[in-house]
């Protein structure tokens, strides 16, 4: 079971992922609405894997897994993006993101990939 933070701007996707992984054993230990609560929350909340939006109001996701992996370079973290995006995730996972899933999120995707950050 993995602790999870979730950081989206969008409150359904948020609901939709809350669901996917609460139903697959993991708790979500906390929410963010952009890159900039992400890194308050991480901090916060120390938890195993975030899922990071890409795009965001105020801070993206690139520049939140910028900071986070900076005072945290264990942070495992899986980006969250739209179709067309993969410029930003090749980005991302450069700066150290371990994994992206595409939206409209899949349940068996989403998990795959968090077992696979995880080691599992």
């Amino acid at each position: 079971m993995a602790k999870v933070l979730i950081v989206d701007d969008a409150a359904f996707m948020r609901m939709m992922l809350k669901d996917i992984l609460s139903k697959n054993g993991h708790e979500v230990v906390g929410e963010a609405v952009n890159g900039a609560d992400a890194i308050e929350k991480y901090q916060e909340l120390l938890p195993d894997i975030v899922t990071m939006d890409i795009t965001m109001p105020e801070m993206d996701g690139i520049t939140a897994v910028k900071e986070i992996r900076a005072a945290h370079p264990q942070a495992k973290i899986i980006m969250c993006s739209a179709m067309g995006q993969q410029p930003m995730v090749l980005e991302a996972i450069q700066l150290g993101a371990k994994d992206f899933v595409v939206k409209p999120f899949q349940a068996e995707r989403v998990i795959e990939s968090i077992n696979k950050v995880l080691g599992k």
